[in-house]
């Protein structure tokens, strides 16, 4: 399938038929997913293949039952911890040895990320890096945050976006469907899949063969002429 055909293809189906999708198909999405583009290569997701009845049909009820993860053939949950950049970084490190990277990109992994992605205790570390930066702001443009918790958190989930369209568009690919879901109660998926606490849940997505009516109607779309601004 061309890649704008896929495009058009991809709709959040909301009913599937009893119709497997196999592991393999998943396996290769899950393979598009971690190519995503993502904010310094620290791959702060993580991708949780429900696969256990007992825990689907607990995920199915923290989706409010809805039709899209009831029907669905599988269930992934995608989320995003800001704190796995130190799970990312001595893979990192040894990349851009072995790759005769630039002096910059060395300097990047082995001082600027680790100085960028800590928050410290009650965001003391942000803060100090948000004075600094508001006063170098003064006098040249410098990159201003991400600087607490909750910012990185936002970098974080943005990436896993990121890595859920790529799953997405692999699946329509093979010729199943998806539903991106974030109807869901996050405290109970979280307790479900035991996250820690800095571990976001971004999107549950629902994996299966269309069924009939699997979708009320056409897509809709703003014209681009109302959301594109030239500038």
């Amino acid at each position: 399938m061309e890649f704008f055909d896929v495009i058009e293809k991809r709709r959040s189906i909301r009913k599937y038929t009893s119709e497997p999708v196999p592991a393999a198909v998943i396996e290769k999405a899950l393979e598009a997913a971690i190519k995503a583009p993502n904010s310094s290569n620290t791959q702060t997701w993580n991708f949780y293949w429900v696969m256990s009845e007992d825990k689907k049909k607990k995920l199915v009820e923290a989706c409010m039952s809805q039709s899209a993860a009831r029907t669905a053939s599988q269930l992934i949950v995608v989320t995003a911890n800001p704190k796995l950049w130190k799970r990312s970084l001595p893979g990192l490190v040894e990349w851009v040895e072995t790759s005769n990277a630039p002096k910059l990109v060395h300097m990047y992994y082995k001082k600027i990320v680790p100085l960028t992605y800590r928050w410290g205790f009650l965001n003391s570390i942000g803060f100090v890096r948000w004075i600094l930066t508001s006063i170098v702001g003064l006098f040249r443009p410098i990159n201003r945050g991400p600087y607490t918790k909750r910012d990185l958190q936002e970098v974080a989930i943005k990436s896993a976006a990121l890595a859920c369209e790529n799953f997405v568009l692999a699946i329509t690919a093979q010729g199943y469907s998806t539903c991106m879901m974030e109807g869901f109660d996050a405290h109970r998926v979280s307790r479900l899949l035991k996250l820690k606490c800095a571990e976001r849940v971004v999107m549950v997505i629902g994996v299966g063969k269309e069924a009939e009516r699997g979708t009320w109607g056409t897509q809709y779309r703003l014209p681009l002429e109302q959301v594109l601004h030239r500038v």
